[in-house]
């Protein structure tokens, strides 16, 4: 053997040695995106500048027809008549290493209300058949617009939201739950973990010859002791992506405010509503750490502050349900990262375009940062927003190298500084997170 010929396969063997510990990069693109007007519309070629940054892309999301149980587009004439589909798919012929997948459920293909609410998601794993019907016809769309994989973003029944109460509410919630326990919204709970395991294999079974990827996205409020066996599944899961966040939503907790993505456990919180929580919980059920890939969210959810709002004691109570909606996302109770940057840093960095509002970095790097307006005199303009920034996303990604976990999901791409808005760089979160990967 040559000198030359040893270089080469030492390199070689470097080579590999790296790609093998590469972090997974998974980045989460909302079709759904392109609805939104002005400033907040993302258009396909928006996606160019993260695509060098990102190993796998979730095209979010696809349905489950209620009547036949299989898979969908969730906007026919949008992901398939104007072939957006194929349109993302084909960006692998620019960026070759990417794996697009496609992800169904995230809490956009909603059916129903209350305890009825996406019951096609349960009724799907409870046959054979079903389950059978479900993995074909995934297949069929997936080898027909050259997806890599499919993503179960699987709509299971959340957790109920946590409630504050005091004095006489306190004691009285305390002798219902005595005698009435606590409230149940799936009764086949048990079965139906089973069952998604049953259906996780099956699917595995039909995509493994034509080398399509399975991953499953662990929603937030999804209680995964109940729903998700880590040891069983695991092996037949390319990657596991933890939504660990948005344990406090405007929507869930009308006049409760807290942090929506603390990395650990804080004083006087349920015990579950924090990353490491959730990510000791998959480990020490049997889920590889190589295999577990952690949410970052690119947004912030806010609340509207009341004069008796104390902003700095969590939770924050006596609150009146979602802040205003912003000009690019127009959706109440949701800011991007650049609709919050312009208010608390300003555009570019300069002077903010909201004097008013005072951001509080997190200096124990267990939380999260929160920035807040205090209201008028007249109670008008008051705003409470926790979200995250370039720190905190940092420390997330600190987090994953840290425990030797896969990488890192970005929830989403559409919701991140897409335009370079707060700076010289575009996609500002994705970007500080994969720098401390």
């Amino acid at each position: 053997m040559t000198m030359c010929t040893v270089l080469f396969t030492a390199l070689l063997l470097a080579l590999a040695a790296f790609a093998a510990g590469e972090k997974l990069v998974v980045c989460n693109y909302e079709a759904k995106s392109h609805l939104r007007e002005g400033q907040g519309k993302f258009e396909i070629s928006n996606l160019d500048p993260a695509l060098q940054y990102c190993t796998h892309l979730l095209y979010g999301y696809a349905a489950i027809d209620e009547n036949t149980l299989k898979l969908v587009p969730l906007n026919e004439q949008f992901d398939v008549i104007k072939d957006n589909y194929r349109h993302v798919t084909d960006l692998k012929r620019r960026f070759p290493k990417l794996k697009v997948l496609l992800s169904v459920g995230g809490n956009e293909d909603v059916v129903g209300e209350g305890d009825e609410k996406n019951e096609k998601y349960r009724k799907i794993v409870e046959t054979s058949t079903h389950r059978l019907a479900f993995a074909n016809s995934a297949h069929t769309i997936l080898k027909g617009y050259g997806f890599d994989g499919l993503d179960l973003a699987w709509e299971f029944p959340e957790t109920k939201p946590k409630k504050i109460k005091s004095g006489l509410k306190k004691f009285w919630s305390s002798v219902k739950h005595t005698f009435t326990g606590d409230h149940v919204v799936d009764e086949n709970a048990q079965q139906h973990r089973e069952q998604f395991t049953a259906l996780v294999k099956e699917l595995k079974s039909v995509l493994r010859p034509d080398n399509l990827l399975l991953s499953l996205t662990v929603l937030p409020n999804i209680n995964s002791t109940v729903y998700y066996d880590p040891r069983s599944l695991a092996p037949h899961l390319d990657f596991i992506a933890l939504h660990a966040f948005d344990f406090y939503t405007p929507q869930r907790n009308n006049e409760l405010a807290d942090f929506p993505s603390p990395l650990y456990e804080l004083i006087d919180r349920r015990g579950d509503e924090n990353i490491d929580a959730w990510v000791k919980y998959w480990l020490s059920n049997g889920a590889p750490a190589n295999k577990l890939v952690l949410g970052i969210p690119t947004y912030g959810r806010t609340w509207h502050l009341a004069g008796e709002s104390k902003v700095d004691e969590f939770p924050i109570t006596d609150l009146s349900g979602p802040g205003e909606a912003g000009p690019m996302t127009k959706e109440a109770g949701l800011l991007s990262y650049p609709e919050i940057c312009t208010k608390v840093t300003g555009p570019q960095g300069n002077r903010p375009i909201d004097g008013q509002f005072k951001k509080v970095p997190d200096a124990t790097k267990r939380r999260g940062v929160y920035a807040y307006r205090l209201p008028d005199k007249d109670e008008k303009g008051g705003l409470w927003v926790g979200y995250e920034d370039t720190e905190t996303a940092a420390n997330k990604a600190q987090y994953v190298k840290n425990k030797g976990l896969g990488g890192i999901a970005i929830d989403d791409l559409t919701l991140d500084d897409f335009r370079g808005i707060c700076g010289h760089n575009k996609f500002a979160i994705l970007r500080a997170a994969v720098s401390a990967l």
